[in-house]
This record gives structure tokens, C-alpha cells and sequence, in this order.
């Protein structure tokens, strides 16, 4: 008997902790998806990948505009070869269009409220409440067996304690959204060890080779439409 297996991708946490800076942003989640599932040699068949994510925010983006026609590119690529085994759901990012102060930070000196300057404050909204909404979902509809995030959020880690309460059947998995450990002693992010604690099972990270071995082609077909295609500067 084949365990469902539903997977849901923190985008945002991915992209910041694992693909920005390398030649990998091309990332075939399904890809990566199934090859996790054959590694693992569970009997696990996988459902659907979950992307929950933003729309790049041109005004603040290194290359502007080119940047959210990346993403979208990158989207419909995915779209395009998995229509049945993606998902894609959007939040936004939000800003104060007057910025917003903040405390300047000066290590020498103690934290003091009065002294602020004002900022770009961009948040990403509603990505955790969709990623905890559509494992939550996903699970109560009993359409998986197994559930795997891809993050480094302890954010959801709420939603992952609600499911394993309420659904003690679905094995919960995290793989941590990190790049591997460095062979020299260069400070990089933790892995959530409240996330840790609470899956059934995780990967710490996820390896060059793995992402090298899950990249879709260069040029995606698109029935009655434009090719889509890699985006050079990625």
C-alpha cells in the first residue's frame, strides 16, 4: 500500500535560505520532490507539491522589474510541466509607502527607542497562514497520509504540532530550506530546532548535488503559447 505524500514549500524561506546566490533558483520542486520520496524508499507516492510564496515586489528588487518577470517565468514553467502535481498559492508584500522608523542599531552603544531613522520596511504577508492552512486543509480532507515542509520557519511550527494532535496517523517530515555546513568556521543559519523537535523526521539541509539533479530544462514548452525559458542571469 503506497503512503499519500503532500509536499508544502515555504517559497520565501527557500529562496532567502537555500537558492539565493546560486546557480540552482531553476529548482524543479516536483523533481526534487519524487527523488526525496525514492531516497527515502517509503512506498511514499507523491500528491502534490504546495508552493505557498509572493509576488516579487519589482520596486525593491535587485534587478526590478526583471526580477518579478523571472518569477513569474519560473511559475508558469513549473505550471506548464505539472499541471496536476503543483499548486502555487500567493500572498503579497506590503510596505509603508512613508517608510517606517525604526532604532538605529550601533553595537557600542545601548539600545535607545529615541534614536530611530526611517526605513524600507518590506514584510511578506500571509505565507505562513497559507502554508499552515493548506497542511491543515490537505489533512483534514484526508487526502495524504504523509506531509512534508520544505522551511526553516518555526512560525509553522504551531500547525505542525495541531496536525500531528488531530491527525496522529500523518507522518510530518521537515527539510530545512539550508545550504550545507561550511568547511571553514563561517557563522551561517541555524536549523529551527522547535521544527526539529516536533517532525517525525528531517534533512538538515539540502545538498548542491540534490538541487543540481532537480533543475528543469532550460527551454519549457507551453501548448498554444511561448516557450518559457531560463532566465539568463540565473
Amino acid at each position: 500500500m503506497s503512503n499519500r505524500t503532500a509536499v508544502f514549500v515555504d517559497g520565501y524561506n527557500l529562496y532567502y535560505g537555500r537558492l539565493r546566490g546560486t546557480p540552482y533558483k531553476w529548482f524543479d520542486l516536483v523533481a526534487f520532490s519524487d527523488q526525496l520520496l525514492a531516497h527515502r524508499a517509503q512506498g511514499e507516492v507523491l500528491t502534490r507539491v504546495h508552493l505557498c510564496t509572493a509576488y516579487v515586489s519589482s520596486t525593491f528588487a535587485t534587478h526590478g522589474r526583471l526580477s518579478a518577470e523571472s518569477q513569474g517565468n519560473y511559475h508558469r514553467a513549473l505550471e506548464a510541466m505539472y499541471s496536476e502535481k503543483i499548486k502555487i498559492i500567493y500572498g503579497e508584500h506590503s510596505w509603508n509607502k512613508a517608510g517606517t522608523e525604526m532604532p538605529v542599531f550601533n553595537q557600542s552603544v545601548p539600545f535607545n527607542r529615541a534614536n530611530v531613522a526611517r526605513v524600507w520596511k518590506i514584510e511578506e504577508k500571509m505565507t505562513d497562514v497559507n502554508l499552515a492552512l493548506s497542511m491543515y486543509r490537505e489533512c483534514s480532507k484526508n487526502l495524504c497520509d504523509r506531509l512534508i515542509v520544505i522551511s526553516n520557519d518555526r512560525d509553522i511550527a504551531p500547525a505542525l504540532e495541531a496536525i500531528k494532535a488531530d491527525f496522529p496517523h500523518v507522518q510530518c517530515g521537515v527539510v530545512f530550506s539550508l545550504k550545507p555546513p561550511p568547511k571553514t568556521a563561517v557563522a551561517q543559519r541555524r536549523r529551527s530546532g522547535t521544527l526539529e523537535d516536533i517532525a517525525d523526521w528531517s534533512l538538515p539541509f539540502i545538498d548542491n548535488a540534490a538541487l543540481l539533479a532537480a533543475q528543469m530544462p532550460g527551454k519549457v514548452p507551453v501548448a498554444g503559447k511561448k516557450t518559457i525559458f531560463k532566465p539568463a542571469y540565473w
